[in-house]
């Protein structure tokens, strides 16, 4: 009977802010189920990374298994200096780079996905949407949080995006702990 040790790996090795000079936030397209491997070769060599996790269960022959799998599959949030992406290309597990123009915006999106998985607020994989209502959380552990939902008939299903993936986890919170900031709509910008 063969057995498998689960890969655990820290979500954040580093901090979610700005890099210093020189260095950027990258998102590293790797090869499938080779996010962790990323990540900890990212850590023995000192790169800052971000690998966002959703905790699953099974059930496998009676016994109960837990384990975590990437939030967004084949992605990884990287801090880079062009030193570092070649180092970390040679690895042979990334397949591309995706330009990240918006740090902030990137750094924002991340922070809020960090913010509730330290929570422990129970998340779930969810569609992402371009157009919708944006929302602030009113009151719990998300208070001062600001996410999307798409309507006004799904405002308890409160959605998380990371804009540059275009994907998004959805967290259920009360109606009533739900204030509507206003219209929410990405405008494509052709390059």
């Amino acid at each position: 009977m063969a057995t498998h040790k689960p890969v655990i790996i820290n979500e954040l090795f580093g901090e979610l802010t700005i890099p210093p000079e020189g260095e950027l936030w990258n998102v590293a397209y790797c090869k499938p189920r080779r996010e962790k491997r990323v990540a900890d070769w990212a850590a023995k060599n000192m790169i800052h990374y971000y690998l966002p996790q959703l905790k699953t269960s099974k059930v496998f022959q009676r016994r109960k298994v837990e384990t975590t799998l990437p939030m967004f599959p084949g992605y990884i949030f990287l801090v880079l200096s062009t030193r570092s992406k070649e180092l970390i290309a040679q690895t042979g597990y990334i397949v591309s780079f995706i330009h990240v123009v918006n740090q902030k915006e990137l750094l924002e999106d991340l922070s809020r996905i960090c913010v509730t998985n330290k929570k422990a607020v129970p998340m779930q994989k969810a569609l992402w949407l371009s157009k919708g209502l944006e929302v602030e959380i009113t009151e719990g552990a998300l208070q001062g949080m600001r996410g999307i939902v798409e309507s006004h008939d799904k405002i308890s299903e409160v959605r998380l995006q990371v804009d540059i993936l275009r994907q998004a986890v959805m967290v259920k919170i009360e109606p009533e702990n739900i204030k509507i900031i206003g219209e929410y709509e990405i405008e494509e910008i052709d390059e």
